[in-house]
């Protein structure tokens, strides 16, 4: 489709629809010549016919066609149709047997602000394939079941010239790169500019030598060898935990600082956004660190499962991109420590994945139709995705789920493949049907899990009933097969029944447990083993009982948390609270046993989306500014209740020595951070400046920061931070996030318009726009003002960005999925902002479609 049609002008694709490609692509060979305003593709592509009579029909947007020719016949205009789209050569005017098609065609990458295809940053030319892409740099069966070997040449003046697979040849201007695997064109990639590589060589288990190299501009050499050396942990590790071993000669990363996504795993040469491969002590954070190591790892994980294997359509997407997650998740429990990892990626998925499913948003892992595939790189495609593998992998235990992904490697290698092939690998190398746990891929939704129990003769039962509420499309939902882990506790902590997976398949169901002297306390949903909401009536002794005894982290942490819940929105609504949250924090801060990162997160307040949801599902109307209030004074009265406790945890956990991004220094600060943040409500910001100004890291530096500009007492502070890190694209970034994320409410919109006249807000930088407009929709109460002035600042920039870069403004438009959860003014303000953008001449299909889902 051409950019200028609007989601309403673009027909819907359909699961249903799929049809294999009537011709076999054999070779591809493409021959670049750079230009900022005119790059020559010469394309040479070799197809053979899978049936008679059959138009090739090729797909092409934005481009000049200078030539086109079959089998060296030059052909006319008569010979062919040529769209906005595409090109069609009717079946009359093809060859029979196997042709060679060639065509010359000219784009402009400097031209290029939507960062799709071939397209300039600061000088470097760089692409993004994925999803459609390919198909702005040259006509091209743009689709994932279309695989092919690929023989590139580049020509051109930049020093440094990459493509994927192996380098054959290179000299001064020229470079020819071969990739001996078939891939679909979504993974092509070609990088060329003035960079710096920090080098390295890998081992594999075979012991063949791998160059490893980390592409970076010049001036950046110095933060790049914590991502080579998480390239190679992730190399090690595919290999021990998958049996996965790299299999070309090269592996490239180059980082960029332009780029829509957070990364692309393209076939030996991933193309990274700069921000998660750049890292030191003074200019990246500990999340930071652990972040960037998930990332590599993610996109070399792929190489497995996406470019080995990749997906038939692009209604098959999170058969790859769900797994990778599992997978990236798996290998930084192992690397940063499990119980941790798990509920930072259960916080990540309730605030995003399960959001998208209550709201106009929702649609299945795999979708069954779409307009704009770029708005289906959700939350729910990728960490949905996650959950559904570990279910699997829970339900068949280790030893299973590891026969099972050997014969999808044995099996499928080299195929585009479904959910349908994933399934059955699973289904023959265990014996078990799962037709019905393809439900989950199929269905939208987040299932409701009620559980009530009773204790009778020494028999304690579970009873549970599961209920999946309609969502946009699906009206009927049946039952879903979940795997629910349970443990049961006696009344002084001991565990009476160590954790057992329960395996629920009808609507309602009973669990019987025999035996037992006296009535346990049960620990539900263990680790999370399931995505679903879990409903039980349990009194406030009940969860301070599990948050002090449970052998489970994840349901030590979630009492926890569903007890400060339970206090926040008992404050919101003016009801009386007790004081079981606080002596329940006062005994986990005491608790020198546990993990400091494990009481770091205890210690972090659910957020103000999360409680004004809660009071949602409960039947309330939520006020953004009575949740902010209640937020901020539970805050205080921990802080006033524990402030010697909080004040010594906050002195021992100082670091001395140099700095580590490891757990074992990480742990410790994020607790004296998390401390930090609860005196800084009773201490006036005192804390916080005297960090500030001592801090030799940015996990400080800029912790104590966020703490100021909660108080207001950050201007100083600021103005320092901007004059010494001006110069640093990434930090500057934080810059920009840290002050509107954490400003006071009523601050936020006037501080967000001032911001956007700083000389350094360079909003068609993806980051940039990014960092400042999350920092305000991430301000809850400041973006949901009840005058709905921040929500028509945010739609008067999403206007502005969309001719730019429709990706990105798409995807930002997410900030207003939940305008229907809030009252009547609030909700009318937002849908109104919705209505403004999906009236506007010329919006483009990405945006369009968002606002119309939105609207409903």
């Amino acid at each position: 489709m051409s950019a200028e049609l609007t989601a309403a002008d673009a027909p819907a694709k359909r699961l249903s629809d799929y049809r294999p490609y009537p011709f076999t692509l054999e070779t591809v060979r493409l021959d670049f010549t750079l230009d900022p305003d005119a790059t020559e593709v010469r394309a040479r592509l070799t197809f053979s016919p899978r049936q008679e009579a059959a138009a090739l029909e090729l797909d092409g947007e934005d481009l000049e066609l200078v030539s086109v020719a079959v089998d060296g016949r030059a052909l006319t205009p008569d010979d062919y149709e040529l769209t906005k789209t595409g090109l069609t050569i009717p079946a009359n005017v093809l060859p029979s047997q196997p042709f060679t098609l060639e065509t010359v065609t000219r784009i402009a990458p400097s031209k290029n602000t939507a960062l799709e295809g071939l397209y300039m940053s600061n000088g470097m030319y760089c692409t993004q394939c994925e999803a459609e892409g390919f198909r702005k740099i040259t006509y091209y069966p743009d689709r994932p079941d279309v695989m092919a070997r690929f023989h590139v040449t580049i020509t051109g003046d930049q020093p440094v010239l990459l493509a994927n697979g192996d380098l054959v040849e290179s000299r001064e201007g020229y470079a020819e790169w071969v990739d001996p695997w078939p891939k679909p064109a979504y993974l092509f990639a070609l990088v060329a500019g003035d960079l710096r590589a920090h080098s390295g060589t890998f081992t594999t288990m075979s012991g063949r030598k791998v160059a490893t190299n980390i592409w970076v501009r010049p001036g950046d050499e110095d933060r790049c060898d914590f991502a080579l050396q998480a390239l190679h942990r992730s190399m090690r590790w595919d290999e021990e935990a998958y049996g996965r071993e790299y299999d070309l000669d090269i592996f490239n990363i180059v980082a960029v600082d332009d780029f829509n996504m957070g990364a692309m795993e393209n076939k030996g040469l991933n193309i990274f956004n700069s921000k998660w491969v750049l890292a030191s002590p003074e200019t990246a954070t500990d999340a930071d660190y652990e972040r960037i190591e998930g990332i590599i790892a993610h996109e070399y994980f792929h190489n497995w499962t996406g470019n080995r294997i990749t997906c038939r359509d692009w209604f098959q997407l999170c058969l790859k991109e769900g797994l990778t997650v599992y997978r990236d998740q798996q290998f930084t429990g192992d690397m940063r420590g499990h119980a941790t990892k798990r509920i930072d990626d259960v916080l990540s998925l309730r605030g995003r994945q399960f959001r998208e499913d209550r709201g106009p948003l929702s649609h299945p892992p795999r979708p069954d139709h779409y307009r704009e595939i770029n708005n289906f790189y959700t939350a729910t495609v990728y960490e949905k995705g996650a959950e559904i593998v570990g279910m699997l992998h829970r339900l068949l235990g280790a030893e299973g789920y590891r026969a099972a992904l050997d014969l999808y490697f044995e099996r499928h290698d080299g195929q585009a493949c479904t959910i349908e092939d994933w399934l059955k690998v699973f289904e023959d190398s265990s014996g078990r049907d799962l037709s019905q746990f393809k439900r989950w891929y199929t269905d939208a939704g987040t299932p409701t899990l009620r559980v009530r129990d009773s204790f009778k003769d020494g028999t304690y039962t579970l009873e549970f009933e599961q209920e999946t509420r309609p969502t946009p499309g699906q009206s009927e939902k049946l039952p879903r097969h979940i795997p629910i882990e349970v443990g049961l506790l006696s009344e002084n902590g001991d565990e009476v029944l160590p954790s057992t997976v329960l395996e629920m398949t009808e609507a309602k169901q009973s669990f019987t447990f025999d035996g037992l002297a006296t009535r346990p306390v049960p620990s539900i949903l263990r680790d999370f083993s399931a995505p679903v909401r879990l409903e039980r009536d349990v009194d406030t002794s009940e969860l301070a009982f599990l948050l002090t005894h449970d052998r489970d982290p994840f349901n030590r942490w979630e009492a926890g948390r569903a007890l400060a819940q339970k206090v926040l929105i008992g404050r919101v609504l003016g009801q009386e609270t007790d004081a079981s949250f606080s002596d329940a924090i006062g005994a986990l801060l005491r608790d020198e046993t546990a993990d400091p990162a494990f009481r770091a997160l205890c210690l972090n307040l659910p957020s103000e989306d999360s409680i004004a949801q809660a009071l949602y599902d409960q039947g309330e109307t939520p006020d953004p500014a009575a949740i902010y209030a209640a937020r901020e004074g539970l805050a205080r009265d921990l802080a006033s209740a524990h402030k010697t406790l909080l004040a010594e945890i906050f002195t021992s956990t100082e670091a001395t020595g140099p700095y580590s991004s490891d757990p074992e220094q990480a742990g410790p600060r994020a607790l004296r951070l998390a401390v930090l943040r609860l005196l800084n409500r009773i201490d006036g910001g005192a804390r916080a400046g005297a960090l500030f100004a001592s801090a030799e890291n940015m996990t400080e530096s800029l912790g104590a920061l966020a703490a100021l500009v909660q108080t207001g007492q950050d201007a100083a502070a600021m103005a320092e931070f901007r004059e010494r890190w001006q110069g640093d694209r990434l930090v500057m970034d934080k810059w920009f996030l840290v002050q509107l994320a954490n400003c006071p409410p009523e601050t936020a919109l006037e501080r967000a318009g001032a911001l956007t006249g700083d000389p350094l807000f360079t909003w068609k930088t993806p980051n940039r726009f990014r960092a400042l407009m999350a920092g305000l929709s991430g301000n809850h109460a400041g973006f949901h003002r009840a005058d709905g002035a921040s929500y028509r600042f945010y739609a008067d920039w999403l206007l502005k960005l969309d001719p730019v870069n429709p990706q990105v403004a798409a995807r930002m438009s997410t900030a207003f999925e939940t305008w229907t959860r809030y009252d009547e003014g609030r909700r009318e303000k937002m849908r109104s902002e919705l209505e403004r953008i999906a009236a506007q001449p010329g919006l483009s299909r990405d945006l369009s479609e968002m606002t119309q889902r939105l609207l409903g």
